[in-house]
């Protein structure tokens, strides 16, 4: 499941990945807060937290994350991955560089300064 951060400024989107994450998690949090924020800002920020609480993607999940990113890929000016998970820092350091904008990958121990980076 995908749970909304809040206190965050209005051009940020934040949301913390508890257990699995399907692709009613895209359909009912991400994306509608995603499209709220477009609507009032050119270019938003995303704080993605995937705490130890995370367990992984269902395939549904997975294609919806690949519609998303092609529906809203110059949308992004920063991102703040945060998560201790090896292969998820290793996919976003080998393809981040592909993502316009900046990314960031954080541990979970830095959860506050993926938050004052996210939000400066």
């Amino acid at each position: 499941m995908l749970k909304l951060l809040r206190d965050l400024p209005d051009n940020v989107v934040g949301v913390r990945a508890i257990g699995e994450v399907d692709d009613d998690d895209y359909e009912d949090v991400l994306s509608p807060a995603i499209e709220d924020r477009l609507a009032r800002h050119e270019k938003i920020r995303l704080l993605y937290v995937l705490g130890e609480e995370f367990t992984g993607y269902s395939d549904g999940a997975a294609w919806e994350d690949v519609k998303l990113g092609a529906k809203t890929f110059n949308s992004y000016d920063r991102m703040a991955i945060v998560t201790d998970s090896a292969s998820v820092r290793r996919t976003i350091k080998a393809f981040g560089w592909l993502i316009p904008g900046e990314v960031r990958v954080f541990h979970l121990e830095e959860i506050v300064a993926a938050t004052v980076w996210i939000t400066d």
